[in-house]
């Protein structure tokens, strides 16, 4: 996995798989072992993802939608609001402001 590479939740990336700069893996794909996900491209799909070149919006449209992004990263529907998606993520980074970093192993 390179530099500026993205793996949504629950992509899954098989055996092998090469995801290259700022290659997305987008949530809920499936990348079959072995692929190569080539430099910017985005993979989305399952059972077996898609790959697309920068620029094939339209097309990845088709199958982005169904996979449910704001389901799946955010547990809201689509076309839920902005200011209730950003409530929800001020929530959750705000229940963590007390957090203490523990020290690893020296």
């Amino acid at each position: 996995m390179a530099t500026g590479a993205c793996v949504f939740p629950g992509a899954v990336a098989g055996a092998g798989s090469e995801l290259r700069i700022h290659s997305v893996l987008h949530v809920n794909s499936v990348l079959p072992p072995g692929t190569v996900l080539p430099i910017g491209w985005i993979a989305a799909g399952a059972p077996r993802a898609r790959l697309f070149a920068p620029g094939e919006h339209d097309e990845l449209w088709q199958i982005q939608e169904a996979l449910d992004f704001p389901g799946t990263v955010y547990g809201i529907p689509r076309g839920t609001s902005m200011r209730e998606v950003m409530a929800r993520q001020t929530r959750f980074y705000g229940a963590h402001q007390d957090d203490v970093t523990l020290d690893g192993p020296a």
